[in-house]
């Protein structure tokens, strides 16, 4: 599965423009490359589920990694790595003062309090911070071909930090605006959609496979017809890398293509792949959510 992973990832490379090439020589190039030079990198998290797929991949590459987290997340991962263990979100934050790294990289970061007390530690002491948001920001996915300049929502509450699932994409646009903030012209901002991939355990991708392996008659949303996008957790760890390497600045979406994949496509796949038996019972999206599936 990983062989087939890298020739699909590279034929998907060789279809793009010459522009999009030229900014990707450490996505052809594999991760165990080793990078022309060495960064200092350390990661705000690290442990959880991104986190270890990127750690991997700057190790890989040949940068040297700290860490800096609680130790509450997979403590046993990367006992070789220097760990500052520490709460970002208290005083702990200042055992990173005066220590200088190349970029920074925070996974962990939910309310713009977060961002704020990071950079206020780190930032006359970094070149490059890069931020892991999320494609929630956004108002509204009424309008088709959405960018990156697409607006963002907003919250009434000025100070709030509880998270929910009407709160978390507003949070995550202040933390971005606190990054731009302390960070102008050295900043990434990357905003991922659905993550998949080894060490998920949300059920939202791996439900599907899961489910067809059982066989049966299998309940399947819309007309197979919707669009659907995802990208790699192991794709997204090697591109957070080489942005890093190349200083690549600026906010950018982390899908899939729009309209490269059906659900359909998807849990045919996953029939062919694991149950040919298995029977899909394509339900209407409206009756799904009238019964609150």
């Amino acid at each position: 599965m990983t062989q087939r992973r890298e020739i699909l990832k590279a034929l998907a490379l060789a279809g793009l423009g010459a522009t999009t090439l030229s900014m990707a020589p450490g996505l052809l190039a594999g991760p165990s490359t080793q990078a022309r030079k060495p960064l200092k990198i350390l990661f705000l998290g690290g442990t959880g589920f991104l986190g270890p797929h990127t750690v991997r991949t700057a190790l890989a590459r040949g940068h040297e990694v700290t860490l800096f987290n609680r130790g509450k997340t997979n403590p046993d991962l990367f006992t070789q790595l220097e760990t500052i263990q520490g709460d970002r979100n208290t005083g702990d934050i200042d055992k990173l003062r005066g220590r200088h790294w190349d970029a920074v990289i925070d996974t962990s970061s939910f309310f713009p309090r977060s961002v704020n007390s990071a950079l206020a530690a780190l930032a006359e002491h970094i070149d490059h911070y890069m931020l892991i948001s999320t494609i929630s920001v956004y108002r509204n996915f009424a309008e088709p071909g959405m960018d990156e300049s697409a607006p963002v929502a907003t919250l009434e509450g000025p100070d709030t930090e509880e998270i929910t699932g009407t709160s978390y994409g507003p949070l995550k646009a202040r933390c971005e605006a606190a990054t731009r903030q302390k960070m102008p012209d050295r900043n990434t901002i990357i905003r991922p959609g659905l993550i998949v991939g080894p060490g998920d355990h949300t059920d939202r991708f791996t439900y599907w496979p899961a489910r067809i392996k059982r066989g049966g008659e299998v309940l399947a949303p819309g007309a197979g017809d919707d669009f659907i996008q995802f990208i790699d957790v192991r794709d997204l760890g090697e591109w957070m890398i080489h942005c890093l390497e190349h200083k690549v600045l600026g906010t950018f979406n982390a899908q899939s293509r729009a309209g490269d994949h059906t659900m359909a496509e998807l849990l045919t796949a996953c029939q062919a792949t694991l149950n040919p038996q298995a029977r899909l019972t394509w339900v209407p999206g409206s009756f799904l959510a009238g019964h609150k599936v």
